[in-house]
């Protein structure tokens, strides 16, 4: 289970997200506080993974809080709950690693939304120590932020995307004139998936040397 702290200086607030935390399966919350220094007990006593944080506290700004948590080594992440709509909060928030900021008033399928792909983020965090490619960086931030590593830039189409990369796992390395031709489109637009392919960390590419002129570009699945 992942462990909520709720921090909101409206008791009606924290009641209503504390009931919204609890819809959401994989999730309980740890303890509720309407001041910054009534979570900063609770942080002292119990084992917090992530802190839904109004910013707007009565006797310290939810940064600052965020700010004295971290210069503490508390590790615990958050998810700033607010209704401040100014660009510097915002800029602030991000450089202090707040995973998400959610804007009042919100409904709970959003709030649903962000819980689920914090848990997402969290399980594919927790399987391994260190990562082997920038493709699966990708899959973590997408995760966490929203967006999908696999969407494709504007231009590509999903079903060539699918034929390309489908030819390219069936062999030990092509050009982009072999998957041309096993796909049936152009050499171009071969060549333009492949290095969206190679981009997105997902092929590998190498120059393949052996006839004349300059070597040909090899793409091999990653």
């Amino acid at each position: 289970m992942i462990r909520v702290l709720v921090v909101d200086d409206e008791p009606l607030i924290a009641q209503a997200h504390r009931a919204y935390t609890e819809r959401v399966p994989g999730f309980e919350v740890a303890g509720v506080a309407h001041t910054a220094q009534e979570a900063m007990g609770v942080l002292r006593t119990a084992e917090v993974d992530l802190i839904l944080l109004d910013l707007n506290l009565p006797d310290r700004h939810g940064l600052d809080l965020a700010r004295a948590l971290r210069a503490a080594g508390n590790g615990a992440d958050v998810l700033a709950v607010t209704s401040s709509r100014d660009l510097a909060v915002v800029r602030q928030a991000v450089a202090l690693g707040v995973t998400h900021y959610l804007l009042k008033p919100f409904t709970f399928a959003a709030f649903r939304d962000r819980l689920e792909r914090y848990a997402r983020y969290r399980a594919q965090v927790r399987e391994a120590t260190e990562v082997a490619a920038q493709h699966e960086i990708d899959r973590v931030f997408a995760t966490l932020r929203g967006g999908s590593p696999d969407s494709l830039p504007k231009g590509l189409d999903p079903a060539t995307f699918d034929r390309i990369r489908a030819a390219l796992r069936a062999a030990d390395g092509l050009s982009a004139a072999e998957v041309a031709a096993r796909t049936g489109t152009s050499r171009v637009t071969a060549r333009r998936y492949l290095e969206h392919l190679a981009e997105t960390g997902r092929a590998v590419r190498s120059p393949r040397y052996g006839g004349p002129g300059r070597p040909e570009v090899e793409y091999r699945p990653a």
